[in-house]
């Protein structure tokens, strides 16, 4: 679906615009219901490393689904314009992926996880918050998630996560989305009585998990320096100059107020050195190992 915000993918009514997209479905070799990992792509859509990762999984025997969230939005890149469809549309893209395999008899649906990368990183925290999780489809839940350098600008003031086991990673010389937030993100979950972890990479840009040099996207537009949003029990945004909550306001709106606050700026690199990605495909799959195992 397309909700403008939390608070609308949260309501009774749910979002008033539904729609389908696409994903990929590989399943291992190994036969009987079998554990499941969710990937989720961040803002230039399906990419070489997704793909790749997709395949190690595969190869570890897990089922991978891939999601796409483009195609059907008529969507290209995000890159240069985050508000082409909301942060929680993103998230609810992965809860409905959860609901969906949770009824596929090839699954066994007590071993789902996700792994998201950027916005997608951002998407599967969101989709570990059980008031977001209930109000769409009930009683499932990720076994764990697994947040690769996510966004982290909208915060449950009070999270959630139940019994999911959240694991995230980030270089600390990310300059697309903030550090301190995603600490901030994590310390909340753990002091709320959640599971959750951070690994800090050395000298490591964000998206390096990629096969490819580091190098500036000129056209990106990013604010990592803004504040946090905390959300109300409700999905409703808190404004951070005023304290109140509105149901009515959105990602535009925290936007534009970045913006006019001065943290708004074009220009962010991404790439990886060393031997950064083989770190990276090291850390994810010891994640996967450990809550998927049966």
């Amino acid at each position: 679906a397309d909700p403008i915000n939390v608070f609308e993918a949260m309501s009774p009514e749910g979002p008033s615009r539904r729609l389908e997209i696409d994903a990929l479905l590989a399943m291992p070799a190994a036969t009987g219901p079998v554990p499941a990992v969710v990937i989720v792509p961040g803002s230039a859509g399906v990419s070489a490393n997704h793909i790749t990762h997709g395949a190690t999984l595969v190869e570890a025997g897990y089922a991978v689904c891939l999601i796409d969230p483009f195609g059907a939005r008529a969507v290209e890149s995000t890159v240069a314009n985050q508000a082409q469809y909301s942060f929680a549309a993103s998230a609810y893209d992965v809860v409905a992926a959860l609901a969906h395999l949770a009824r596929d008899p090839r699954i066994d649906a007590a071993r789902i996880s996700a792994q998201g990368h950027s916005r997608g990183g951002s998407a599967v925290i969101m989709a570990t918050m059980r008031p977001f999780v209930r109000a769409i489809a009930g009683d499932v839940a990720f076994t764990g998630v697994y947040a690769a350098y996510p966004w982290c600008g909208q915060q449950f003031a009070r999270p959630d996560a139940g019994a999911t086991v959240v694991r995230a990673i980030i270089g600390d010389r990310d300059d697309w989305c903030s550090l301190v937030a995603l600490q901030a993100q994590v310390q909340a979950i753990d002091l709320a009585g959640g599971r959750a972890s951070l690994r800090v990479v050395p000298d490591a840009h964000h998206s390096f998990d990629r096969h490819e040099p580091v190098h500036e996207l000129p056209e990106a537009r990013v604010s990592p320096h803004a504040p946090i949003e905390f959300l109300a029990d409700d999905g409703s945004m808190i404004d951070p100059t005023t304290g109140v909550a509105d149901p009515a306001r959105t990602d535009i709106d925290q936007f534009r107020a970045a913006v006019a606050s001065g943290f708004g700026r074009r220009g962010a690199h991404l790439g990886s050195s060393g031997d950064q990605p083989a770190l990276f495909r090291a850390d994810m799959l010891a994640f996967h190992a450990a809550v998927l195992r049966p």
